[in-house]
């Protein structure tokens, strides 16, 4: 009976330490964020700067753009000015019927299959490409330095003055390519007027702008593999694909996950090579989302400022999903990313 009554004053004594220890936790959040901050005023004083003005430039924008995502704003009722006259804003709240139209409609599901095509096409071919061309400038060969800064090259001019130099050369009856094919007595192909002929050249010229940072990031990636490793396959025996399939494509595994990652995303918005090359024609056969976007916000009469922002909510949103499915498969297969 001592020994019970004594357990029990014991485990009474330790109540008030247990309180006062759940206390202590449930103030350690803010207790250590205090710290932190004294502790570290000076990362966070350089931080702050750079959190502002991302907030300004990219959070207001976005909290803009999903608001108007769920009214009916367009060129007549936005709030605006016509010479001394201010006109109020008068679109009204609308919910979820934008996303609705949209995801219901062929306008959003024909230009998503398209935009989807386009992306897969680029990012295959480029780091098809890119992967060739590493392996190939990753070898003592005569000029290396030359071919590199040659291949670099469409990546150091800037993407509207490639684009344009393209059109040039598409055009249908003054282009390089259509004289050289004449030369050879073969007719003119309409590049850039026939639907199936304008796919080709989009990706064509979207492929040749992303080759460089391909190769470029792959080469750095080939370089980093031990050359030891390959010697030693070698003196096992293992041939030229073997080494590659079981040496160049693991070590380089790390370096092509970011890559495709960062090509599918630029591609998926590459909104310069479609709209400066064909303006999203002929009729809507090259339109991608982005350029759709931009068309019902800046070209088509009246503008359409919730249909634009629904579009603009939804490519960031099948972005994201991309990106988590994309980081969930790497997550199996044993990357940390």
């Amino acid at each position: 009976m001592a020994v019970h009554t004594s357990g029990q004053s014991v485990a009474k004594a330790a109540e008030p330490g247990r309180a006062r220890g759940r206390r202590r936790d449930t103030a350690g959040a803010p207790g250590r964020f205090r710290r932190a901050l004294s502790t570290h005023w000076y990362a966070w004083t350089m931080v702050a700067p750079v959190v502002i003005v991302i907030g300004v430039i990219i959070g207001y924008p976005l909290v803009r753009g999903v608001y108007l995502s769920l009214t009916n704003a367009n060129e007549r009722n936005v709030e605006r000015s016509i010479g001394v006259n201010h006109l109020p804003a008068t679109y009204e709240f609308v919910g979820l019927d934008n996303y609705t139209d949209a995801l219901t409609g062929s306008q959003f599901l024909g230009t998503l299959g398209w935009t989807l095509v386009w992306t897969v096409s680029c990012v295959a071919v480029t780091f098809g490409l890119g992967l060739a061309l590493a392996n190939i400038l990753n070898r003592r060969i005569a000029g290396r330095s030359f071919y590199r800064m040659m291949l670099i090259l469409p990546w150091a001019v800037p993407g509207f003055v490639s684009v344009f130099a393209w059109r040039f050369l598409y055009n249908e009856d003054n282009g390089l390519l259509n004289k050289l094919l004449a030369g050879g007595g073969i007719d003119a192909v309409p590049w850039l007027n026939d639907p199936t002929w304008a796919k080709f050249s989009v990706i064509a010229v979207n492929v040749w702008l992303g080759v460089p940072f391909m190769m470029v990031a792959l080469l750095g990636g080939l370089q980093s593999i031990p050359g030891e490793l390959y010697e030693a396959a070698e003196m096992d025996g293992a041939n030229a694909w073997q080494r590659f399939r079981n040496i160049t494509m693991p070590g380089l595994r790390s370096v092509s996950t970011t890559v495709v990652l960062l090509s599918t995303i630029w591609t998926f918005n590459m909104f310069p090579v479609i709209f400066l090359l064909t303006r999203g024609g002929p009729g809507e056969a090259t339109q991608i989302l982005v350029t759709q976007a931009y068309k019902f916000s800046f070209e088509i009469s009246p503008r359409d400022f919730a249909q634009s922002s629904t579009w603009g909510v939804l490519i960031l949103v099948l972005l994201m999903v991309f990106a988590a499915v994309y980081q969930r498969v790497l997550r199996k297969q044993g990357e940390t990313w």
